[in-house]
């Protein structure tokens, strides 16, 4: 029996459907973690708006999760090499919320 019917070599392909591809925008995101997972919610936040919806719930396993971290690392300097340090303050409530906790 074979493994790979399309004969890519073991590459993986991708499918990006078009409505996914538009993206969903959000300005907050909520890590919670179990010890079997780590949920990822992301959520959009507007100004004067007193709800703010998920618009995006994402499950890891923990491996996954440390896997995503890493590649987030990686990027993050691939990014500041190019276009310069991203400035975000210390110890100060970063926007959109200041002092707003959430439990999932």
């Amino acid at each position: 029996m074979e493994k790979n019917p399309s004969n890519n070599h073991g590459q993986l392909q991708i499918e990006l459907k078009e409505d996914v591809a538009q993206g969903t925008y959000a300005n907050l995101a909520i890590i919670t973690h179990s010890s079997a997972e780590f949920i990822l919610d992301f959520i959009r936040v507007m100004p004067g708006m007193p709800k703010a919806g998920v618009q995006s719930r994402i499950i890891l396993a923990p491996e996954h999760a440390k896997r995503l971290l890493r590649a987030l690392e990686e990027n993050v300097v691939k990014y500041e090499r190019f276009f310069g340090p991203i400035r975000v303050p210390d110890g100060q409530p970063m926007p959109p919320l200041s002092g707003v906790k959430g439990e999932a």
